[in-house]
Protein backbone atom coordinates (compact mmCIF):
# COMPACT_ATOMS: atom_id res chain seq x y z
CA UNK A 1 0.00 0.00 0.00
CA UNK A 2 1.33 3.42 -0.87
CA UNK A 3 0.99 6.57 1.18
CA UNK A 4 -1.99 8.65 0.06
CA UNK A 5 -1.35 11.53 -2.28
CA UNK A 6 -0.55 14.70 -0.40
CA UNK A 7 0.82 12.90 2.66
CA UNK A 8 4.46 13.47 3.53
CA UNK A 9 6.40 11.19 5.89
CA UNK A 10 9.54 12.48 7.60
CA UNK A 11 11.62 12.34 10.75
CA UNK A 12 10.60 14.68 13.55
CA UNK A 13 12.74 17.58 14.73
CA UNK A 14 12.58 19.47 18.03
CA UNK A 15 10.76 22.30 16.23
CA UNK A 16 7.84 19.87 15.67
CA UNK A 17 7.13 19.67 19.42
CA UNK A 18 4.03 21.88 19.53
CA UNK A 19 2.39 20.20 16.54
CA UNK A 20 3.25 16.71 17.83
CA UNK A 21 1.85 17.54 21.26
CA UNK A 22 -1.36 18.78 19.63
CA UNK A 23 -1.73 15.49 17.71
CA UNK A 24 -1.08 13.46 20.87
CA UNK A 25 -3.68 15.47 22.79
CA UNK A 26 -6.20 15.04 19.97
CA UNK A 27 -5.62 11.28 19.95
CA UNK A 28 -6.08 11.13 23.73
CA UNK A 29 -9.51 12.74 23.25
CA UNK A 30 -10.51 10.80 20.11
CA UNK A 31 -9.87 7.30 21.32
CA UNK A 32 -9.46 5.23 24.44
CA UNK A 33 -6.97 2.99 22.59
CA UNK A 34 -3.99 5.22 23.46
CA UNK A 35 -2.29 4.47 26.77
CA UNK A 36 -2.60 7.92 28.29
CA UNK A 37 -5.84 9.57 29.28
CA UNK A 38 -6.23 13.25 28.32
CA UNK A 39 -5.24 14.65 31.73
CA UNK A 40 -2.09 12.49 31.91
CA UNK A 41 -0.32 14.06 28.92
CA UNK A 42 2.34 16.68 29.57
CA UNK A 43 1.26 20.25 28.95
CA UNK A 44 4.80 21.40 28.29
CA UNK A 45 5.91 21.43 24.66
CA UNK A 46 9.48 22.02 25.94
CA UNK A 47 9.38 18.48 27.40
CA UNK A 48 8.40 17.15 23.97
CA UNK A 49 11.10 19.25 22.26
CA UNK A 50 13.73 17.94 24.68
CA UNK A 51 12.59 14.37 24.03
CA UNK A 52 12.74 14.94 20.25
CA UNK A 53 16.23 16.43 20.58
CA UNK A 54 17.41 13.41 22.59
CA UNK A 55 15.80 11.07 20.07
CA UNK A 56 17.55 12.84 17.18
CA UNK A 57 20.98 12.02 18.61
CA UNK A 58 20.14 8.46 19.70
CA UNK A 59 21.24 5.87 17.15
CA UNK A 60 18.44 3.48 18.07
CA UNK A 61 15.42 5.80 18.39
CA UNK A 62 13.30 7.80 15.95
CA UNK A 63 10.00 9.65 15.64
CA UNK A 64 8.40 9.64 12.18
CA UNK A 65 5.69 12.13 11.31
CA UNK A 66 2.88 12.08 8.76
CA UNK A 67 1.65 15.43 7.54
CA UNK A 68 -0.92 16.59 5.04
CA UNK A 69 -1.89 20.10 4.02
CA UNK A 70 0.81 21.50 6.29
CA UNK A 71 -0.40 19.85 9.50
CA UNK A 72 0.47 16.67 11.35
CA UNK A 73 -2.00 13.80 11.05
CA UNK A 74 -0.04 11.02 12.73
CA UNK A 75 3.23 9.79 14.14
CA UNK A 76 5.18 6.64 14.91
CA UNK A 77 7.98 6.51 17.42
CA UNK A 78 10.51 3.76 18.06
CA UNK A 79 12.54 4.06 21.24
CA UNK A 80 15.55 1.81 21.53
CA UNK A 81 16.83 0.35 24.75
CA UNK A 82 19.36 2.36 26.79
CA UNK A 83 21.39 -0.62 27.88
CA UNK A 84 23.56 -2.74 25.57
CA UNK A 85 21.45 -5.86 26.05
CA UNK A 86 18.31 -4.01 24.88
CA UNK A 87 19.94 -1.66 22.37
CA UNK A 88 18.79 -3.71 19.36
CA UNK A 89 15.15 -3.64 20.53
CA UNK A 90 12.87 -0.64 20.12
CA UNK A 91 9.40 -0.04 21.55
CA UNK A 92 6.95 1.35 18.97
CA UNK A 93 4.09 3.78 19.61
CA UNK A 94 1.86 4.90 16.74
CA UNK A 95 -1.12 7.18 16.42
CA UNK A 96 -3.09 8.45 13.43
CA UNK A 97 -5.91 10.97 13.74
CA UNK A 98 -9.37 9.57 13.06
CA UNK A 99 -9.84 11.87 10.06
CA UNK A 100 -6.80 10.27 8.39
CA UNK A 101 -7.43 6.70 9.53
CA UNK A 102 -7.93 3.91 7.00
CA UNK A 103 -6.08 5.71 4.19
CA UNK A 104 -2.66 4.06 4.42
CA UNK A 105 -1.03 6.58 6.75
CA UNK A 106 -0.32 3.98 9.46
CA UNK A 107 1.03 1.51 6.91
CA UNK A 108 3.27 4.22 5.51
CA UNK A 109 4.63 5.06 8.95
CA UNK A 110 5.36 1.38 9.57
CA UNK A 111 7.12 1.14 6.21
CA UNK A 112 9.36 4.04 7.26
CA UNK A 113 10.17 2.25 10.53
CA UNK A 114 10.95 -0.91 8.55
CA UNK A 115 13.50 1.02 6.47
CA UNK A 116 14.95 2.81 9.48
CA UNK A 117 15.27 -0.15 11.88
CA UNK A 118 17.88 -2.38 10.21
CA UNK A 119 19.94 0.65 9.15
CA UNK A 120 20.19 1.61 12.85
CA UNK A 121 21.02 -1.77 14.34
CA UNK A 122 17.46 -2.63 15.40
CA UNK A 123 16.68 -6.33 15.30
CA UNK A 124 13.38 -6.35 17.21
CA UNK A 125 10.54 -3.81 17.00
CA UNK A 126 7.86 -4.38 19.62
CA UNK A 127 4.55 -2.82 20.53
CA UNK A 128 1.49 -3.39 22.65
CA UNK A 129 -2.14 -3.12 21.63
CA UNK A 130 -5.35 -3.47 23.58
CA UNK A 131 -6.76 -6.88 22.65
CA UNK A 132 -10.18 -5.43 21.78
CA UNK A 133 -8.57 -3.00 19.29
CA UNK A 134 -9.01 -5.51 16.50
CA UNK A 135 -8.54 -2.97 13.71
CA UNK A 136 -5.09 -1.93 14.96
CA UNK A 137 -4.04 -5.53 15.69
CA UNK A 138 -5.02 -6.48 12.12
CA UNK A 139 -2.92 -3.61 10.72
CA UNK A 140 0.07 -4.67 12.82
CA UNK A 141 -0.26 -8.25 11.57
CA UNK A 142 -0.57 -7.03 7.96
CA UNK A 143 2.73 -5.16 8.28
CA UNK A 144 4.52 -8.17 9.74
CA UNK A 145 4.07 -8.07 13.52
CA UNK A 146 3.20 -11.30 15.33
CA UNK A 147 1.55 -11.77 18.70
CA UNK A 148 4.19 -12.87 21.20
CA UNK A 149 2.07 -12.77 24.33
CA UNK A 150 -1.00 -11.57 26.15
CA UNK A 151 -1.22 -9.75 29.46
CA UNK A 152 -4.62 -10.54 30.92
CA UNK A 153 -6.70 -7.76 32.48
CA UNK A 154 -3.70 -5.44 32.85
CA UNK A 155 -5.27 -2.13 31.76
CA UNK A 156 -8.28 -0.27 33.18
CA UNK A 157 -10.07 1.27 30.19
CA UNK A 158 -13.57 2.72 30.01
CA UNK A 159 -14.52 1.27 33.38
CA UNK A 160 -13.31 -2.28 32.83
CA UNK A 161 -10.15 -4.36 32.85
CA UNK A 162 -8.85 -5.26 29.37
CA UNK A 163 -6.15 -7.50 27.98
CA UNK A 164 -3.10 -6.23 26.14
CA UNK A 165 -1.32 -8.05 23.32
CA UNK A 166 2.45 -7.94 22.96
CA UNK A 167 3.47 -7.97 19.30
CA UNK A 168 6.85 -7.83 17.60
CA UNK A 169 8.62 -7.90 14.27
CA UNK A 170 12.14 -9.20 13.74
CA UNK A 171 14.72 -7.90 11.31
CA UNK A 172 17.84 -9.67 10.10
CA UNK A 173 21.02 -8.62 11.78
CA UNK A 174 23.13 -6.39 9.55
CA UNK A 175 25.76 -8.28 7.57
CA UNK A 176 29.10 -7.53 9.25
CA UNK A 177 30.94 -7.83 5.93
Amino acid sequence: MTVPAGVRLREAEPTDAAALLAVMRSLDLETSFMLLEPDERTDDEHDIAADLAATAVADNSVVMLAEADGRLIGYAGARGGRFRRRAATAQVVIGVLAAASGRGVGSGLFRELDLWAPAHGIHHLELTVMAHNERAAALYQRVGYAVEGRARECLFVDGRMVDELYMAKLFRAPDPG
